[in-house]
C-alpha cells in the first residue's frame, strides 16, 4: 500500500501554483512546507499530506504518472480546466475510457515538467 508520492520540480514556485490550481477542484490543497522547495498536498480533512512536490537545484526526472481520485466527473472536468489554466498541457481530455473499465473515466495533463498527471472517477 502506497503511503505517499513525490515529484521533483524544475521552478517549485511555478509548479506549486500549478498543483494548488489543478488539485483545488479534487479537494486537495498544500498541508504542509517544511522545508523551501517542498510541498506536500492533501485532503484538510484528513491532515495528513500524500503527494509532494520537491525542488532538488537538478533537471528532474519526468514522465512519471500520477492518478488521483475524484468525487465525480464533474470533478474531473474542473481538474482538467484548472489544469490547462495553471500552465499544463491537454493529454486526453475529459471522458470515458472503457479500455480501463466500462465505469473509468478520466482526464491527462501534463504537468509543467511533463509529468502525466490524472483525475479519475470510477462509476460503479
Amino acid at each position: 500500500m502506497l503511503d505517499h508520492v513525490g515529484l521533483e520540480v524544475t521552478d517549485f514556485d511555478r509548479s506549486r501554483a500549478f498543483y494548488v490550481a489543478a488539485l483545488g477542484p479534487l479537494g486537495l490543497e498544500p498541508l504542509m512546507e517544511p522545508a523551501p522547495g517542498i510541498c506536500g498536498f492533501g485532503d484538510p480533512s484528513v491532515g495528513k499530506p500524500f503527494f509532494w512536490i520537491n525542488e532538488r537545484g537538478r533537471a528532474p526526472v519526468s514522465g512519471a504518472h500520477v492518478a488521483f481520485e475524484a468525487a465525480g466527473t464533474e470533478a474531473v472536468d474542473a481538474f482538467h480546466a484548472a489544469a490547462l489554466a495553471a500552465g499544463g498541457a491537454d493529454n486526453g481530455p475529459p471522458g470515458p475510457r472503457p479500455m480501463y473499465h466500462p465505469g473509468y473515466y478520466g482526464a491527462f495533463v501534463h504537468d509543467l515538467d511533463g509529468n502525466n498527471v490524472e483525475a479519475v472517477f470510477h462509476r460503479a
